[in-house]
């Protein structure tokens, strides 16, 4: 974990108590599952992590500060990073987690 990380999380923290959201130590960052799913998370450089609707993604990529997330070479379909600089007004930072959490309602618990 980094400094960048553990920060946005502890600002993610309190809008994200709510039934069914487990946190968890992962790639460097935190994750904070939905009912066993990735919904919102952490980067080790202290970006934003978003699960998407995938047929929602151009949206949200069309936002300030997005950019696709990448395994490797590899696009993460269905998740959307947001740049450290873009979530630090409440509003905005918010309004990721609801677009995260709307979808990631959406799918079968794990």
């Amino acid at each position: 974990m980094t400094i960048a990380s553990d920060a946005l999380a502890k600002r993610l923290r309190p809008l994200l108590k709510k039934p069914g959201i487990v946190e968890k130590k992962m790639f460097g960052g935190t994750g904070f599952m939905l009912h066993g799913n990735m919904a919102v998370g952490t980067t080790a450089k202290g970006d934003l992590l978003i699960r998407v609707d995938p047929g929602k993604a151009d949206a949200a990529l069309g936002r300030p500060g997005a950019f696709q997330m990448m395994m490797g070479e590899r696009p993460m379909k269905g998740f959307v990073g947001v740049a450290a600089a873009d979530t630090e007004d409440p509003d905005e930072l918010k309004g990721w987690i609801t677009l995260a959490l709307d979808y990631t309602k959406t799918l079968d618990p794990k």
